[in-house]
């Protein structure tokens, strides 16, 4: 899309005219105000799903203590602490939360097939993606 430059003569507050060139024009406000962000994500995850070394500790609670990951990454999520345990589907829906949050392309059956072929990998890497979104 080429860029289009426009000069426009503005009056400050002083009276005094000045010359103005104008590179972006505003951008158009979007018929739905009530839809936040696109369908479609913007960008992939910040790091992979067996990137087990970017972030040894995380690895480790996801091997040793993943209950307890679970309920971290609920209440990182804004959702209560036994989320994990009470709702049937509970890590699908925060690998959703979060992907949503962060504009990560994606879908709901992918969501669905990391996290239960490779439960472990994706919490973790969803515990990664809010540490790196700077979510704590």
């Amino acid at each position: 899309m080429a860029t289009t430059e426009q000069t426009v003569t503005v009056q400050s507050a002083g009276g005094t005219e000045q010359n103005v060139v104008v590179v972006q024009q505003p951008a158009a406000v979007p018929d739905n105000q009530l839809m936040v962000t696109e369908i479609k994500g913007h960008r992939e995850w910040s790091t992979g799903l067996f990137d087990v070394c970017s972030d040894v500790t995380t690895s480790l609670l996801g091997f040793f203590c993943l209950n307890y990951l679970k309920c971290t990454l609920a209440s990182r999520t804004g959702e209560g602490c036994l989320m994990p345990f009470c709702v049937t589907g509970a890590m699908i829906i925060t690998r959703s939360r979060i992907r949503t949050m962060g504009g990560i392309e994606g879908s709901a059956f992918k969501d669905c097939i990391v996290t239960n072929f490779c439960e472990p990998c994706a919490v973790c890497q969803m515990h990664r993606e809010l540490s790196n979104m700077g979510i704590n």
